[in-house]
């Protein structure tokens, strides 16, 4: 019964779209219908309509002109039209016409002499210019830039799901849902439309949109999802009253994520969890607190000198924490780029996962200092009794390449563990076995490798330390059969990115646990992919829980040889020659 044609003529500004948007919003929620949109270029005042277009501005009810403010002044004036057609009670076309001259006397007006506000922190995702139209960059990001009262929600990635509030949020605990207050300046003119489009008639619901979220990086898998905390988005009239009062005022942003999902496994709290708040948040310049769904305490612990890195502000936990604590912008969920990877084109100061790893070395290296000094004092009684022979041993034993061996137990273990140690050792290599547990501070692991040329590991999530070592450094992945794709996905180019040099070791069927349990024709030793093409399942029960390998160190040698030459320069000796 009631149709809204909106015309923009000419360049329109920011306010001016996002007011054409969000009375296209009101339509559609509230009525169920869906207002056509569009812009039509003017040249000076001669516009070009199809013929259907003519027939409905034949009754159009007003139009409201007014001038653009640009830097220096502009000649040529943009022109907005609200065009009403209705098709019942023409009686009413001339208080429309008046009241919506008045209203937009006074709502228009601010925007137009108001001075332009500073850049929001959410700009900060990549946009150069705020404009809306016209001055976009096309490169940035969906809703890098948003005006007060919106929610706005980037849905384009297959990995993750991400939105953006700003104006007056507020978090609400008990439901589950962060509310968008929307102040009357800001919405003056919808509440009008939306009071003459009922005709008088009471408001039935305040909402002025609602969007639900899931805030973690494992979109693409229904499965982990389904397990994942659901967040409501909800804006709200404020002038309909505000129904959850202040108890903590933030003057920062807020981002919001879950450390559900797959959290517990090393590779996914970095690549679904750490990687990515990192990308999300660190332009704040840690003015910025956490909100976390799925709360772990132990996370919050093991994480600690990462996040307080990240923010100067306590974590706090979503559902546990019921007071409402309100923030003028907010970003739930994260943004994640490849596997193990930052993005330097899509990042605002075009950081790189050695920006990252910079990261992890501020953060671990006061804990670092603080486990030298108590190793220092433990010896400091020892040092007279140190001969000079054994001095002389330990400087040569320093200048040694180090080599980490990330040790494993139980499937993918290396079952010739003691031989690969002897054999490094022959070749020159200084060698350290490290058996990191799930208890193990992060910041010891993270000194050993730090202060390595050289780690081998089996293809598994502990691979993920590989983000511990310097730039420049060697790792040697041994790829277990059927694990070709995701050791190179998930590692091998990671670590490439990250600056180290990267040797891959695929074995051999005779060196796999498997060749004394399947016949040596069996497609599980001769075609591994016909396997792991049948799923996840498949390759994770054969190749990754029933497997364990023994190497043939004359082959593994020449790799070992390899890394010691590409560090010192220098070609090993070895018994194996």
């Amino acid at each position: 019964r009631f149709r809204l044609l909106i015309v923009g003529v000419g360049e329109c500004d920011d306010d001016e779209w996002w007011l054409i948007w969000e009375v296209s919003d009101l339509i559609t929620t509230r009525y169920k219908v869906k207002p056509s949109t569009e812009k039509l270029i003017a040249q000076k005042h001669k516009v070009r309509f199809s013929k259907r277009k003519k027939e409905i501005l034949g009754e159009m009810v007003h139009h409201h002109r007014y001038n653009l403010l640009k830097k220096g002044g502009d000649e040529e004036a943009g022109t907005l039209l609200f065009l009403y057609y209705r098709r019942k009670r023409p009686n009413i076309l001339l208080s429309v016409l008046f009241l919506s001259l008045l209203s937009c006397t006074f709502i228009l007006a601010p925007h137009l002499f108001s001075a332009s506000s500073s850049l929001s922190h959410l700009c900060s995702f990549g946009v150069q210019n705020e404009g809306f139209v016209g001055n976009i960059d096309v490169n940035a990001p969906l809703c890098s830039s948003i005006p007060n009262g919106r929610i706005c929600c980037d849905r384009s990635h297959f990995r993750s799901d991400i939105c953006f509030m700003k104006g007056d949020v507020r978090t609400h605990s008990p439901s589950s849902s962060v509310f968008l207050y929307s102040s009357k300046s800001n919405n003056g003119f919808i509440s009008y439309v939306s009071s003459m489009i009922d005709d008088g008639e009471q408001e039935e619901h305040d909402e002025l949109q609602h969007e639900k979220i899931k805030p973690y990086t494992r979109k693409w898998e229904p499965s982990i999802m389904d397990t994942i905390d659901e967040l409501d988005l909800i804006s709200k009239r404020a002038n309909l009253g505000v129904h959850h009062p202040c108890d903590v005022i933030h003057n920062v942003p807020v981002v919001i994520f879950s450390t559900g999902g797959y959290t517990g496994n090393l590779y996914h709290e970095f690549n679904d969890g750490i990687m990515p708040l990192y990308i999300t948040s660190q332009h704040f310049n840690k003015k910025v607190v956490f909100f976390i769904l799925d709360y772990r305490n132990w996370w919050v612990i093991k994480y600690g000198d990462i996040i307080s890195h990240l923010s100067d502000h306590p974590v706090i936990d979503f559902i546990g924490d019921n007071r409402t604590h309100c923030f003028t912008e907010a970003i739930i969920g994260l943004r994640i780029h490849d596997e193990l990877t930052v993005d330097s084109s899509l990042m605002r100061s075009n950081e790189s996962i050695v920006d990252f790893r910079n990261l992890l070395d501020r953060a671990y290296w006061p804990r670092i200092r603080g486990l030298i000094q108590e190793e220092e004092q433990e010896t400091v009684d020892k040092k007279m009794s140190i001969s000079p022979t054994s001095g002389s041993v330990f400087d040569y034993q320093a200048r040694k390449p180090k080599l980490v061996i990330l040790s494993r137990n139980g499937s993918r273990a290396i079952m010739n563990e003691n031989s690969l140690v002897k054999t490094s050792e022959e070749m020159g290599f200084q060698v350290q076995v490290l058996r990191p547990e799930r208890t193990t501070e992060l910041a010891k692991i993270y000194r050993s490798l730090n202060s390595s040329d050289v780690m081998i590991g089996v293809h598994g999530a502990a691979m993920t330390h590989f983000l511990f070592m310097k730039p420049g450094s060697v790792l040697i992945q041994v790829i277990p059969l059927g694990t070709d794709w995701a050791a190179e996905t998930y590692y091998g180019e990671p670590a490439r990115k990250l600056g180290l040099k990267y040797i891959g070791y695929k074995i051999k069927d005779r060196e796999s646990s498997l060749f004394d349990e399947y016949d040596k024709d069996d497609p599980v030793l001769r075609n591994p992919s016909s396997f792991t093409k049948k799923g996840w399942e498949y390759t994770k029960k054969i190749y990754l829980e029933d497997q364990t390998v023994r190497l043939e160190l004359r082959r593994f040698g020449k790799r070992l040889a390899r890394a010691y030459y590409y560090i010192t320069g220098i070609h090993p000796q070895s018994s194996l020659e």
